[in-house]
């Protein structure tokens, strides 16, 4: 398939506004990867590991897969630094059905959940500093679901989750630019955060009893470390690339970056590697503060908020909550952002809805399709099944990421003399190895955790007859009247 999008006079009726630095997209990737997560499932990572040892290396196979990632993607993402991305990548590797394919399940699931889950999360540690925002639901039914009931309806939790999911669309369709500072400052402040964590439990919060605990004779498993654990840790991992996935969302906002095909690479490995660093240090941490079994049996698995209380008290309880919240209000201003302009390159492509595939007139932004992601991420926060489908997309992720990698080899046969401004670091060995990582967790996945793989086979699989009728669709539609259209 041509590439219409990366024409000069495509872009130039794409008319985005070149707004981010390199260093705004740095703390793009950053302000994507850190949310809620690194505070809540190091608990469930315990639980399921039952070994300090086993954690810290859970969390460093984690990074060496996430760098791994980035710098097999910072070729494809120099090739193709236009809007779109992974899609754009898929797109132009494999075939357009696998490009459409992660733009459905970007939209159905990966993104529009994320921001749900990562908007209730605000609200939730927000209703620590505000009791009256309660989980109750007060307008609503129960489901009673195979996987357990469900409370489907508004809970104070859940209107103060739309309301910034409202608050983040808002500023989005107002202007690339004031998105851009806000989220570049955000970033800033919630690292700064989690670096404050990291040296409280490096100095003054350690505690001797854990210390004695997570890094005397229990550090590894009774018997010593065994090939046989790595099963165990690859089911285990489910959470850890939950928590540091979305580092290569960078590469959506191609259009919007000043110098797209050197700063994205750069700013998908240099944000990738600052955060791992930083997570795998926060979990050191953690180890320095509580032992394992209090980690284990953190209240509401808020990890992050019994360390602090541990070291100082019920003011400590107070203070991780609101750096919390904020971290999730920084994340989410970053998932708000990048997303739609996937929906706006596959709507320039006749594979979705017209509306999303225009500018606004006066703000030059994707107003349509964020609008659209905040109506649905809404929908997915009064439903209350965000976590269920995050935890099914998990391995459709790792699928995903498998299948970008191999764009790297096809393009390589495919288009040996296409201009490639940056290269992925030792092709052909890394890359493979990453690919290689990554089918072991796959396969992993599928015999330890079938309730978490297979529904997310089958939502990517239902993307299938909706690719065929867009096509169909589009087949009636001339690319002019898509581009020439505006909001």
């Amino acid at each position: 398939m041509s590439d219409p999008i990366a024409s000069p006079e495509r872009a130039k009726r794409d008319d985005f506004v070149k707004a981010f630095s390199r260093f705004d997209a740095v703390m793009f990737v950053a302000g994507s990867m850190i949310g809620s997560a690194i505070f809540i499932v190091p608990a469930d990572i315990m639980r399921r590991l039952h070994s300090p040892g086993l954690v810290l290396l859970l969390w460093l196979i984690t990074a060496v897969v996430i760098v791994f990632g980035a710098l097999s993607y910072a070729e494809l993402s120099a090739m193709y630094p236009q809007t779109g991305g992974l899609y754009i990548y898929l797109r132009e590797g494999l075939s357009p059905l696998f490009g459409y394919l992660y733009g459905w399940a970007l939209f159905c699931v990966i993104q529009s959940g994320a921001i749900a889950a990562v908007a209730v999360a605000f609200a939730r540690f927000a209703a620590v500093l505000f009791p009256g925002v309660t989980p109750d639901v007060f307008a609503g039914v129960t489901l009673h679901l195979p996987s357990g009931p469900i409370d489907v309806g508004l809970s104070w939790q859940r209107v103060l989750a739309i309301a910034s999911i409202a608050l983040l669309t808002w500023i989005n369709v107002r202007g690339v630019k004031t998105a851009a500072t806000l989220q570049t400052g955000l970033t800033v402040l919630k690292t700064a955060a989690l670096g404050a964590l990291i040296v409280i439990g490096f100095t003054v919060g350690r505690r001797g009893v854990a210390l004695s605990a997570n890094f005397g004779a229990h550090f590894w498993p009774a018997g010593g470390l065994h090939w046989s654990v790595l099963p165990v840790i690859g089911a285990a991992m489910v959470g850890s690339i939950a928590a540091a996935d979305l580092w290569y969302q960078i590469g959506y906002a191609g259009g919007e970056i000043k110098d797209a095909k050197r700063d994205i690479p750069a700013a998908m490995v240099r944000g990738a590697l600052l955060v791992t660093v930083l997570y795998f240090l926060a979990n050191v941490a953690y180890l320095c503060i509580l032992p394992g079994d209090a980690i284990a049996g953190a209240p509401q698995d808020r990890v992050g908020s019994t360390a602090l209380q541990a070291v100082f008290g019920a003011p400590g309880l107070y203070i991780m909550a609101a750096a919390v919240a904020l971290s999730c209000f920084g994340c989410n201003a970053a998932l708000i952002l990048s997303a739609p302009r996937v929906y706006y390159a596959m709507a320039r492509d006749g594979l979705f809805f017209g509306g999303t595939g225009r500018l606004h007139r006066r703000y030059k932004t994707p107003a349509s399709a964020l609008v659209a992601q905040a109506v649905w991420a809404s929908i997915l926060c009064l439903s209350g099944m965000y976590s269920q489908l995050l935890e099914y997309m998990v391995f459709a992720s790792l699928l995903f990421y498998l299948l970008t990698v191999f764009c790297l080899f096809s393009l390589r046969v495919k288009r040996p003399t296409a201009e490639r401004p940056v290269k992925a670091v030792g092709y052909p060995a890394l890359p493979a190895l990453y690919l290689v990582i990554l089918a072991v967790l796959c396969v992993d996945l599928l015999i330890e955790s079938p309730q978490y793989t297979w529904p997310g086979l089958v939502i990517v699989a239902l993307g299938v007859p909706v690719y065929y009728l867009w096509r169909t669709i589009g087949a009636r539609r001339t690319p002019e009247s898509v581009a020439e259209a505006s909001v």
